[in-house]
C-alpha cells in the first residue's frame, strides 16, 4: 500500500513545473470525463434536430469544446507552476500582431456562428451579396459556397454578411415572382396583347398556374405603350433562364400577330 501511495505521490515535471502522478492522472480523468459529458450535452440539444441541422450545428460545439479543452489544460498547467501571467505577458506583442493579422479570421467564424444560429441563410437558399447570385451549397464556421447560375463555385466569407445587404432569394420558399418589360406600339388591340401574353408566360413550364400571370399596364410612354408581364416561378434559381426564354416567345408572338415594338421617335418641323 505503501508503494502505491509513494507512486501517485512521486513528482514529474520539467524545470520548475513539477505535478504528482496522482494529479496528473486526476486531470486526465477530467479531461476524459468532460468528454463525455460534452458529448452527453450535445446529444440532448441536438436529439429533436434534423440530420441537415445537426450538421450545420457540428462546427459550433466543436469550437466549444476546444474552448474548455484549452480551459482546462492551461489550468493543469498553472496546477504544476507554470507561470501563465509571465508566459502571456512576455507574448503579449506576438498575441496582438496575431490578433490584428487574424482579425478578418475571426470576424468569419464569429459571423458564421451566427449564421447558424440564427438561421440566416439555409443551405439550398438562393442568395444575392454584393451583386452576385448562387444557391447556397455549404456552410462552415469561415465560409459560405454557393454554385453560380452559369456553374462556378462562389465562396464567400462569413464576415461579409455583416458589412454587405444580403438578399436571400428564398427565405420565404423556392418560389419567386419575376416579371419581363415590353413595350407595344400605340394603337395595339390591348385586349388581344393581354391575351397572348398570358397565354405565352403559362405555356413555359417554369411558370406556376396559381399565381396567375398578370399583364400590368405600367405607363404611357413617349413612343411606346409599356407593360409588364409579372408571373410566378418554381424554382427562382432559374430567373435568368426564365426570363430570356419569355422574351424569344414575346418577341416571336408579336411578329406573328404583326404587332409592333417602337423604338424612339422624334418629329421635327421645319419653322419654315
Amino acid at each position: 500500500m505503501e508503494k502505491i501511495k509513494s507512486i501517485f505521490q512521486y513528482n514529474i515535471g520539467i524545470g520548475d513545473a513539477e505535478m504528482s502522478v496522482g494529479s496528473f492522472l486526476v486531470w486526465v480523468v477530467l479531461l476524459i470525463a468532460l468528454s463525455f459529458v460534452l458529448r452527453f450535452v450535445r446529444k440532448i440539444l441536438t436529439r429533436k434536430l434534423s440530420f441537415e441541422r445537426k450538421g450545420k450545428f457540428k462546427p459550433i460545439f466543436s469550437f466549444f469544446n476546444y474552448s474548455l479543452y484549452t480551459v482546462v489544460v492551461l489550468l493543469m498547467l498553472q496546477n504544476a507552476g507554470v507561470n501563465l501571467t509571465a508566459l502571456l505577458a512576455a507574448s503579449a506583442a506576438l498575441l496582438v500582431g496575431v490578433g490584428f493579422a487574424l482579425q478578418t479570421f475571426f470576424q468569419d467564424i464569429i459571423s458564421g456562428i451566427f449564421i447558424l444560429v440564427d438561421q440566416t441563410v439555409h443551405v439550398g437558399d438562393i442568395i444575392e451579396l454584393d451583386g452576385k447570385v448562387g444557391r447556397v451549397e455549404n456552410i462552415t464556421l469561415r465560409t459560405t459556397r454557393a454554385v453560380t447560375i452559369d456553374n462556378k463555385v462562389l465562396i464567400i466569407p462569413n464576415h461579409m454578411y455583416l458589412t454587405n445587404t444580403l438578399f436571400n432569394w428564398t427565405e420565404n420558399e423556392k418560389q419567386t415572382r419575376e416579371s419581363v418589360v415590353v413595350g407595344v406600339a400605340y394603337g395595339t388591340d390591348l385586349e388581344q396583347l393581354k391575351s397572348l401574353l398570358i397565354e405565352l408566360a403559362l405555356s413555359h413550364n417554369e411558370v406556376l398556374k396559381n399565381p396567375s400571370p398578370m399583364l400590368l399596364f405600367k405607363n404611357f410612354g413617349d413612343s411606346s405603350l409599356d407593360f409588364e408581364l409579372a408571373f410566378t416561378l418554381k424554382d427562382g434559381f432559374k430567373t435568368e433562364l426564365v426570363k430570356s426564354d419569355i422574351r424569344y416567345a414575346i418577341d416571336k408572338t408579336l411578329r406573328e400577330h404583326n404587332i409592333q415594338i417602337p423604338f424612339p421617335q422624334r418629329v421635327i418641323h421645319n419653322a419654315n
